[in-house]
């Protein structure tokens, strides 16, 4: 069965918080603290936050569907970066930010990523985005590859706060529309 992409409601918030506590851990360089992780996922990635999310009108969260249950998702955040580091480095306005990209480790491989991205980037040209961009942990290789493989470029770092520690996260770019 082909890859089916949908809108998240509120009623996905639980399950959607559920497949982020499993996946988050598996973006996180080898060395992060448990503690520190499940600290993020805690503040970050739990069932009322994921309310909070689908409900912004700056948010739009993407369900991934591959026939046997929920196998991936992402969330676009629309609106100028939040951090001037990132804002300085990103060449097209307006833009989006890709902020999570996650896939079940069971399914890697079998092309729901490819579908969530290529779901997020029409939801992002659709709402007038010239741009998408990501940061993404500069240890996670294989995270990169599928980043460049999908039409973005390392256009500069950024720090990303993960328990008492600074990670070093690079920033990739995606034109949309004609500078595609």
């Amino acid at each position: 069965m082909p890859v089916q992409i949908t809108r998240a409601g509120r009623a996905d918030a639980e399950r959607v918080a559920q497949l982020a506590a499993l996946t988050f851990p598996l973006a996180c360089p080898p060395d992060s603290p448990a503690s520190d992780v499940a600290a993020f996922i805690a503040a970050n990635l739990t069932s009322a936050r994921f309310t909070e999310y689908i409900a912004d009108a700056e948010r739009v969260v993407l369900l991934a569907d591959d026939g046997s249950g929920l196998s991936g998702y992402a969330m676009l955040v629309f609106g100028e970066p939040y951090d001037p580091q990132v804002a300085a480095q990103l060449a097209r306005r307006p833009t989006a930010e890709l902020s999570k990209i996650y896939v079940a480790p069971e399914h890697h491989g079998a092309g729901v990523a490819a579908a969530l991205m290529a779901a997020a980037v029409a939801q992002a040209a659709e709402r007038g985005a010239a741009s998408v961009w990501l940061g993404t942990n500069q240890e996670n290789l294989r995270a990169q590859r599928f980043y460049e493989k999908s039409g973005f470029a390392r256009v500069g770092v950024k720090r990303f706060h993960l328990g008492d520690r600074w990670e070093d996260d690079f920033v990739f770019e995606r034109a949309l529309g004609a500078e595609q």
